[in-house]
């Protein structure tokens, strides 16, 4: 196919993973119900320049209409019509803005906890966690619960800001409290990177611009925090893995020689020219080209889609996996993963069930349900014997055939699976995996 060095998106990438993190972040708002989230998120949008007067002149009128008595930018994002009728959010809804600095993709996730299993779907691909907490009510269950989710998830960097500052009269011996209570939930949790922030989503203080009514307060506003977070290194940019989700054989004379293997790359950077192994069958080839609808590439790098063409002939279809010769991950038969159950029907010992991993769907059978966490203390409940709806905990299962995985920890994209109900085809399971029965 025709051919080209590289492209604009390559280069883009390229300097999002090297180069300081600018680039592109991707944000989960989280919090309990009425903390403030979809008014956070309004604001950062207003204050930033990013609605249109049209967005605001709609606002206003609707605010109007409802009687708040002051413009409710919460309803920039509120944009189902149960949200609006009812204040609450309870769909994960996404906004993309953009600052000088740095391109944001946003997610507003529900806090209702029958809507759980939303949450751990807006905080799965997140960079960076927003965790709101109503500073006259401090740290609640749903607190710890969303805590312990983005912790769960992965998500290394996690900034709690403590809101309604504006109804404590914006003291800090009220925001040290609840900020003293949150370290403390946090000694539980595995992430890294935590700040905390006093804000008023609703006045703007500490949103985008400093307030005047916290001096007390010496860190930075929230956006400024949010452009100069460093997220790259976060990217698993070392071990190759390339699932591949379509085999392309052109029937034209012009292509008769041409099989491509097509698929994202979920993490490293693949080069031609690499040496590959193709699991599960274990076969040993290299990169012949990488090719893309705007021409040849250099090299590659996640999320990008590209076509792999190999130097050798091998049978290879959907469900296997390109992975570098030096770097290989585990082929297993039995998982042990953690689990967020999201049907009302419950996960139970001997259930049967279709797991989905990457671009690769087994059927498998639940040999135990290990524990299940209590969203309250953190800790496992080990007399648990299934799941219900929302509940979270660690399961062993055996699977018809082999999966190419990583744990979570180590790779989100290979670490990750969703279980499918069998008879209805519903979703009803996301999991990370945290070992094998290789182990």
């Amino acid at each position: 196919m025709p051919g080209a060095s590289t492209n604009g998106h390559t280069r883009a990438l390229r300097s999002d993973a090297r180069n300081h993190g600018a680039g592109q972040l991707r944000l989960a708002i989280v919090g309990s119900v009425d903390d403030g989230k979809s008014t956070l998120i309004g604001r950062l949008l207003f204050d930033s320049k990013q609605i249109f007067q049209d967005q605001l002149e709609h606002v206003e009128e609707t605010s109007r209409r409802r009687g708040d008595g002051y413009v409710n930018l919460a309803l920039l994002t509120d944009g189902l019509r149960a949200e609006r009728e009812q204040g609450i959010t309870i769909d994960v809804a996404h906004r993309y803005f953009a600052t000088p600095r740095r391109r944001f993709v946003i997610a507003d996730t529900p806090g209702h906890i029958q809507y759980t299993r939303n949450m751990v779907t807006g905080a799965s691909t997140a960079d960076v966690a927003v965790i709101l907490i109503d500073a006259r009510k401090g740290v609640v269950e749903q607190t710890r619960r969303h805590a312990y989710i983005t912790s769960l998830v992965g998500v290394r960097h996690l900034v709690v800001c403590v809101n309604k500052m504006d109804l404590v009269g914006y003291d800090e011996a009220a925001f040290e409290a609840v900020a003293a209570d949150f370290r403390e939930t946090a000694t539980k949790l595995d992430i890294p990177d935590i700040t905390l922030i006093p804000v008023s989503a609703l006045n703007g203080d500490n949103v985008v611009d400093r307030s005047q009514n916290m001096p007390w307060y010496e860190g930075p506003p929230l956006l400024y925090h949010l452009e100069h977070v460093h997220v790259a290194s976060d990217r698993n940019l070392h071990d190759i893995r390339f699932p591949v989700q379509y085999v392309i054989r052109p029937m034209s004379d012009e292509y008769h020689d041409y099989r491509g293997y097509a698929g994202q790359l979920a993490s490293g950077v693949l080069h031609q020219g690499d040496e590959v192994v193709v699991l599960p069958a274990g076969l040993h080839t290299r990169v012949k080209m990488l090719d893309t609808y705007d021409g040849e590439l250099a090299e590659a790098f996640p999320p990008q889609s590209v076509t792999v063409l190999l130097d050798d002939d091998l049978d290879v279809s959907r469900g296997d996996m390109l992975v570098g010769a030096g770097d290989q991950p585990q082929t297993a038969r039995r998982l042990e993963a953690t689990i967020c159950w999201m049907s009302e029907q419950p996960l139970v010992t001997r259930g049967r069930y279709v797991v989905r991993h990457t671009t690769r769907e087994v059927r498998a059978i639940v040999d135990e349900v290990a524990h299940k966490i209590d969203m309250y203390s953190l800790r496992p409940d080990a007399d648990a014997t299934q799941l219900g709806l929302n509940d979270i905990g660690t399961v062993r299962l055996r699977l018809s055939g082999p999966l190419v995985v990583d744990d979570y920890r180590r790779n989100r994209e290979t670490g990750s699976f969703i279980v499918i109900d069998e008879a209805t085809n519903a979703t009803v399971g996301a999991g990370m995996i945290t070992g094998t029965g290789n182990s």
